[in-house]
């Protein structure tokens, strides 16, 4: 489940943006301090920042400023300030997307998820793809789930992998022993078969249940 913080001084937009969210399975934080952002910014390590421009002690320029200074998550500028001179300060300052208020909440989930997908989902600068609150790390062939990481083979990773890019939809058995003809041993159906068992007992055992399924007579889907 992705984390994103919201630093919106107006507490009915906060809460009915945080709300819309929540319904997306986003883990949401409005800020209640605006004058020690960062602190809450580093406790909650979200995925995600939602930052408004108008705020009391500090603008949002200057937190964006020194959210950069330690990390490089993702930041959408929320602000009714629309001239351009705001744009191009909220992207200079380090932002990666504006939205103008008011804003539609649809838009704004499209316009969060596209950054999420951009960011973690193929390959991005993070390495990392998520689905369901499990992240697969592509640096190390590992895969976490509540705080708990578990070690997969070769084998065991491009399925994933495969499975993770397509996710919500059929990939068949053919496509996925494609994918791991150039392993080091032979693959061929039945040994596709006993790669997925031990894939699933493997997720199972640390409580990522039914997350491949079987698509009889066709592949596998995580849905």
């Amino acid at each position: 489940m992705y984390k994103i913080l919201i630093v919106e001084d107006d507490r009915t937009i906060a809460r009915v943006l945080a709300s819309h969210l929540e319904k997306w399975e986003y883990e949401v934080r409005c800020t209640e301090d605006f004058h020690n952002v960062m602190v809450e910014f580093l406790e909650f390590d979200p995925q995600l920042v939602m930052l408004d421009i108008a705020l009391p002690f500090f603008n949002g320029f200057h937190w964006c400023q020194e959210i950069r200074k330690v990390s490089q998550v993702p930041v959408i500028f929320l602000s009714s300030l629309d001239d351009n001179m705001n744009i191009v300060m909220a992207m200079n300052m380090g932002g990666d997307e504006f939205i103008e208020k008011p804003f539609d909440l649809n838009v704004v989930t499209a316009k969060v998820q596209a950054m999420l997908r951009r960011t973690y989902s193929f390959q991005g600068s993070a390495g990392l793809m998520e689905h369901g609150g499990m992240v697969l790390n592509l640096g190390d062939a590992t895969i976490l789930y509540e705080g708990q990481k578990v070690e997969l083979t070769k084998n065991e990773f491009r399925i994933l992998q495969v499975l993770f890019e397509r996710a919500g939809k059929i990939v068949s058995r053919d496509e996925i022993i494609a994918r791991l003809w150039d392993s080091d041993e032979f693959i061929d159906d039945n040994t596709l078969t006993v790669n997925v068992a031990r894939l699933r007992k493997k997720l199972e055992s640390a409580g990522m249940k039914d997350v491949i399924r079987t698509k009889k007579g066709i592949g596998y889907i995580v849905e």
